[in-house]
């Protein structure tokens, strides 16, 4: 069965969020604008409701023709689409699980496609399995929801930032567990170079090896993935680093750092990892106390404010 079969596809209305008003994301009367991203459910803004555009209802799936490619999601609030993104109208009755077991199905065909060979003209063509499976019922698909989302976020003042090296804030180390083909199943975190899952790439059967409260650096596979750990680990001596820090972290600090570590990523790659070297002398910008240190108790509370962050 093909998603034609299943589905009503049709492209969207075409809608350039440059000649939208954007609204705050707590606005009750605004409009999820959703585009080609593969990242908040699609949702790229929230603006407000054009009286002469209709936004396309609740329950249907948008999927990225262009762009991040095969993105699929149900869309739980009437929203409206950008370029290059088609909406998919069940033809027959289904659960929140069979439209979320239906995206999966999608996006399991997008090593198909690339920037240069997008999915417009072969979108409805995609073979899906005819009835979705009796396991997907047992998945929790409840909402995550928060109560922070009204606060004021602390004002970012980027320009007033200083720079500091990792060597500066951290102890830079590789670790020296075995190779994870030479472990077996267990309940330690094993992190390696994963950009997903926290870096966990399996559980092994080993003693850890790391101490939580530390960062871990992707050297290889996905470079600069970095990712806060809360639990004692151990980590692939190949294709990671250990970040322990010279100062008291928890894991809103944690956090912060993750992201602004990860603002580095683009300067490197496969061809040019991220050793330990590397890392010792990468430089980063942070906010500062008057007296020019890390201002820690800011980053702690900037990721507090942040919606969801009651969830951590």
């Amino acid at each position: 069965m093909k998603v034609k079969d299943l589905f009503d596809v049709k492209y969207g209305v075409n809608l350039e969020l440059m000649t939208c008003d954007i609204v705050p994301h707590n606005d009750v009367d605004g409009i999820n604008f959703v585009g080609r991203t593969a990242a908040n459910n699609g949702v790229v803004a929230r603006v407000r409701k054009r009286e002469e555009l209709e936004p396309h209802p609740a329950g249907v799936l948008s999927c990225a023709g262009g762009g991040s490619v095969l993105s699929t999601f149900v869309q739980a609030e009437p929203f409206y689409s950008g370029r290059d993104l088609y909406i998919l109208t069940p033809k027959r009755e289904m659960t929140l699980q069979e439209k979320l077991y239906y995206c999966m199905c999608i996006k399991a065909n997008i090593s198909r496609y690339s920037y240069g060979r997008q999915a417009n003209k072969t979108l409805k063509d995609i073979e899906l399995p005819n009835v979705a499976p009796d396991w997907i019922y047992d998945v929790p698909i409840k909402p995550i929801k928060t109560s922070i989302c009204q606060k004021r976020l602390p004002h970012l003042k980027v320009a007033d930032w200083e720079e500091f090296s990792i060597s500066e804030l951290f102890n830079v180390s590789v670790s020296k567990d075995k190779n994870i083909f030479n472990s077996s199943k267990g309940n330690t975190p094993y992190i390696a170079s994963s950009a997903d899952n926290n870096g966990v790439t399996e559980y092994v059967d080993s003693e850890s090896s790391q101490k939580a409260d530390t960062l871990t650096i992707a050297r290889n596979g996905s470079v600069g993935a970095t990712f806060y750990q809360p639990n004692d680990y151990c980590a692939s001596p190949d294709d990671v680093r250990i970040l322990t820090p010279k100062f008291i972290m928890n894991v809103y600090i944690g956090l912060f750092l993750k992201t602004i570590i990860e603002c580095e990523k683009f300067k490197y790659g496969y061809g040019r990892k991220l050793g330990t070297a590397r890392i010792k002398s990468l430089r980063i910008k942070l906010p500062t106390t008057s007296q020019g240190l890390p201002d820690w108790g800011y980053m702690e509370q900037y990721i507090k404010f942040l919606p969801y962050a009651d969830r951590i």
